[in-house]
């Protein structure tokens, strides 16, 4: 649905890590971008309907004061304490934007971070893995900051939402799995509308070498997680439970995001025929991991009970 538009400036390759919200009538996409020298930046794109996503045209963020240099991996959201938009995203620390109008990317402001260092409880665990994929969610009382570390461990820190976004720490790990590959990275956390319970899902990769997701429940941001659809058997979406209108362009089902029900920091969904917007490439695509063709497509359940 939507991959690289490359312009004199920026030779991209792929287009990866999609976040999403409607609003206004729009749908708004924002994106990791990686270039032929495999470096990484971030885009956005916005159009009324997903059959004009392809054709519509992107904004590269380093024209913003986002700035150039590395910058990947987009969460957005509507803080709705602040009226202000969020944007988070990574470059080696856990950082944000803000705008007052989405529409407008180019007024995203200059790189701040949540957190100045990488918390002791990471360095310890993170072996020669990655402090990767922030993602925000806030109850009514707290925000909590998620993280991973490519070695098998699941991150939440946390701040009071008068205090957001400065003052996230007691920093603890959420999950752990011997097997690094079975809890990798690009976790999402969303609130079931209507309900106090919240689904966790986390990107894997299988035996095979390909990604998929596995999915848990709580009763809370901080309660226990309980496997719902984590297996590779009965994933929450993998290559084996995703059929395709004209063939299988991808047996990745990769870093995505939900469609959410809202725009703002609760991060709500709708369990009615949910839907996620994922990265995925050629299954003959090989090479340097940053230079694999990746494009978004859009996942939609066919399977709802409601």
């Amino acid at each position: 649905m939507i991959g690289p538009k490359s312009d004199a400036s920026h030779n991209i390759v792929a287009v990866k890590d999609p976040t999403v919200v409607r609003y206004n009538n729009k749908w708004h996409v924002f994106a990791s971008t990686a270039n032929s020298a495999g470096n990484y930046n971030m885009m956005y794109t916005g159009f009324a309907d997903w059959s004009q996503a392809s054709s519509a045209s992107q904004y590269y963020l380093d024209r913003s004061a986002i700035g150039a240099g590395y910058r990947a991996a987009p969460q957005v959201f509507w803080f709705a304490p602040q009226n202000r938009w969020y944007l988070v995203y990574q470059t080696g620390l856990p950082s944000y934007s803000t705008t007052t109008d989405i529409e407008r990317p180019e007024t995203w402001s200059a790189p701040r971070n949540f957190q100045s260092s990488m918390p002791d409880i990471i360095r310890g665990n993170i072996g020669n893995g990655y402090w990767v994929d922030f993602w925000v969610v806030c109850d009514t009382v707290n925000c909590y900051l998620f993280s991973s570390d490519d070695n098998g461990h699941l991150y939440r820190a946390q701040t009071t939402v008068a205090n957001f976004p400065n003052g996230f720490t007691n920093t603890v790990m959420v999950l752990q799995d011997s097997n690094k590959y079975a809890l990798w990275e690009a976790s999402n956390i969303y609130k079931i509308k209507g309900t106090n319970t919240y689904l966790l899902i986390v990107e894997a990769i299988g035996s095979d070498g390909k990604r998929y997701f596995r999915s848990w429940t709580a009763n809370g941001i901080t309660g226990s997680w309980t496997p719902l659809a984590a297996t590779e058997s009965n994933p929450f979406a993998r290559a084996n439970n995703v059929t395709f209108p004209s063939g299988a362009w991808t047996n990745d089902i990769s870093h995505g995001e939900m469609i959410r029900s809202g725009i703002d920091q609760t991060m709500e969904i709708d369990p009615c025929r949910l839907q996620y917007l994922y990265q995925g490439k050629n299954p003959s695509a090989g090479g340097d991991y940053n230079l694999l063709p990746y494009r978004l497509g859009l996942l939609t359940q066919t399977n709802s009970s409601c």
